[in-house]
Formats: structure tokens, sequence, C-alpha cells
């Protein structure tokens, strides 16, 4: 499991830099050591394999891969792995788990084990399946993995009843937050939250410091209320503002400050979510992180479109009546008909708590 754990630890690291292809880690390993390991490259360069065997070299001969998924078998921008795989000479193949891709999918073990390599499944699967759930979901449906972050006082609150936000959870928790951006390809929030909160929605390097890669910012902003001069629309990266009533004033002026503006059909007031995330797919948008406010929530989780919850509880009280929640939207008038998690895990963020889970289908 030693060098498994290595070829976890380099996909990891390489998380948002080769998005829509998922990051995959590999470490080719002889007479107990390791002669080549690699990541998967942006797209179009070289898949993770490809790029370990390459370090390994004619050493590669008769040596283990270690991967932390199933070597593709399939022609796209590069050779299929399996291919070079082959062509090294590699002797066994330890992978995570097979491909979600159907278009590989088992076919590319098969294929190693035709030409007499040696395969095993199974190491760091737990680890690997977390790691490629939004690509999972993309590659079989063509939608983002959608995360729905927020940040909240022990008794429910995200802001006081003055507004004030900043900041609820302390700075190990935001760090966090940050390292999640980095690993999106897009941060989605709503007007309200734009205007109470003029967020830049950049991921940065431990808080401070703007990261290379900037993740696509997604406002949800039905009537175009997005001032010209939000302090997004001055960082690095792109900015699509959602709408589906909005003025050709608003629409030019927007234009002009540099954010892109796209029309949706409108659902009940608001912009309709799902054809929102039928065009964020076909963006390659593969992992969507929500961060709020409470009106988005609220719609997100009504329409069952949630797919992982990320809630940071802060060890504070804020009360107030009129003071904010994470989550509005229409809710349930029963407990029995509440949303559940599945497989919720906690865990302690500096003086924070994180709990995570997979909402379920209301009963």
């Amino acid at each position: 499991m030693e060098y498994m754990k290595r070829a976890l630890e380099l996909a990891r690291a390489a998380v948002g830099r080769n998005s829509p292809n998922p990051s995959v880690g590999a470490v080719v390993v002889k007479d107990g050591r390791i002669i080549g390991e690699g990541a998967t490259l942006p797209p179009g360069e070289g898949h993770a394999e490809w790029v370990a065997l390459r370090e390994a070299g004619e050493a590669a001969r008769g040596a283990d891969l270690y991967t932390t998924l199933e070597p593709c078998c399939v022609e796209g921008k590069t050779p299929p792995c399996t291919d070079a795989i082959l062509a090294a000479g590699v002797k066994r193949v330890y992978a995570s788990i097979t491909d979600p891709n159907p278009k590989i999918n088992g076919r590319g073990m098969s294929q190693l084990r035709r030409a007499g390599v040696e395969v095993e499944l199974g190491q760091g699967a737990e680890e690997a399946e977390e790691m490629y759930e939004g690509f999972a979901k993309f590659i079989t449906t063509g939608l983002p993995f959608v995360t729905a972050k927020y940040a909240m006082s022990l008794d429910g609150k995200i802001a006081t009843f003055e507004g004030d936000s900043q900041w609820i959870t302390g700075p190990a928790s935001r760090r966090l937050v940050h390292q999640r951006r980095r690993a999106s390809d897009a941060i989605m929030v709503g007007i309200n939250t734009v205007l109470r909160d003029n967020p830049r929605l950049t991921a940065r390097d431990d808080g401070d410091g703007d990261a290379g890669r900037q993740p696509l910012r997604v406002v949800v902003d039905g009537k175009g209320r997005t001032p010209a001069n939000a302090a997004m629309l001055r960082q690095p990266g792109r900015t699509l503002i959602a709408t589906c009533r909005a003025s050709k004033e608003s629409t030019a002026r927007l234009t002009e400050a540099g954010a892109e503006i796209l029309n949706f059909p409108e659902v009940d007031g608001y912009v309709d979510l799902d054809t929102l995330l039928q065009e964020l797919g076909r963006r390659e948008v593969v992992n969507l992180l929500v961060e709020g406010g409470g009106t988005l929530m609220g719609s997100l989780f009504d329409h069952g479109l949630v797919d992982k919850a990320w809630a940071f509880i802060a060890p504070k009280i804020v009360g107030g009546r009129d003071a904010l929640s994470p989550v509005e939207g229409r809710g349930v008038g029963l407990i029995s008909r509440a949303m559940s998690l599945r497989c919720p895990q906690v865990e302690r963020v500096g003086d924070d708590m994180l709990v995570t889970g997979y909402p379920e289908a209301r009963s």
C-alpha cells in the first residue's frame, strides 16, 4: 500500500490543473524502489502512466505500476495508456478502481490481462472513489458534481441581523475552502451574496495571494443586479452571470465590465437551475462549488440538485430572529420529510467542525 499512497498523493496534488480529465497519480516500482512517478498533465498532454513510464525508461521492463485509476485503453488527445504499459514491458499493474468512463470501465484491465500483465484492483479504493466522484458523475451524465458549501454559527446563522458575516469560521477553515476552490472548475453564488458580501471568489494560496488557475465564477442573478464595480470583476479569471430577466442596459453595463451574460429560462421567477447546470456541463465544468446564499442553496436542495454537502460549524452563538440561515427555499413541513445525509463524516478544522455527506432524496 506504500506505493499506492504515493500515487494518491501525486493525484491529489494535481487536482484541478487537468480538468476535465481525472487527476491520476502513477508510480513505477522495481526491486523495492520507485524508479518513475507522475501525475496527469493538462488536457492534451501526457496521462500519469505515460509520465511515470517515461521517467522510468528502460528500467520499467519487468516492473510494477501503481495507478489510482484504471489505465485508459481508448485513443483521445493522447494515445492509450495500456499501449504504453505493454510497450514498456510492465509485469504487474495495481489500480485503485476501474474507470467510470463507459468507454473504458474495465476494458483497460481486460486488455492488459489478455496480454499477460498481472492486474490487481482495490488498493486505496475508498480514497480514489471519493477523489473521482465528480468525474464519475460528469462522464456518465454530462452534468457537474455539485458541492454545497456553507459556514454557519452553532445556532445556524450565516450572518448577523445587520448582515455582517466576516468571519464566522476561523483561518484553518478558510484555508481548506481555498484548497477546495482550487480543485473546482467553477464557483457559484446567488446575487444576494454578491450584494451583501462583494466577494472576490478567487482561489488563493493560504488565503493570501491569487493562485495561477482560477475557477469560473458563476453568479445566479435573474434581474442583472450585479454591480459593474463588483470586486470579482476586477479579479483574474472569468465571470458568468446567469440571468433570466436582465434589461438591455444591465446586460451592456456588465458586459462592458468584463462579465459574460447568459440568459436562461425562468422558473417561478428564478433562473432555471437545471438548464444552468446543463450549460456548465457543456462547458466541461466537472466540479461545481456552490457557496450560497440561502435562496440559491434552498433552491438547489429543494430540487435535489446537490450531490455533496460541506457544512462548517463555528463555536459561536449569533442569535437574532432576522439573522440569515444557510438554506432557505421551500423546505419541508414535517421533520420526517427532512433530507438526510448519507455517509456523514465529522472532523475538526481548527476551532470549527466540518460535517460532510451526500444528501438523499426527501422521503
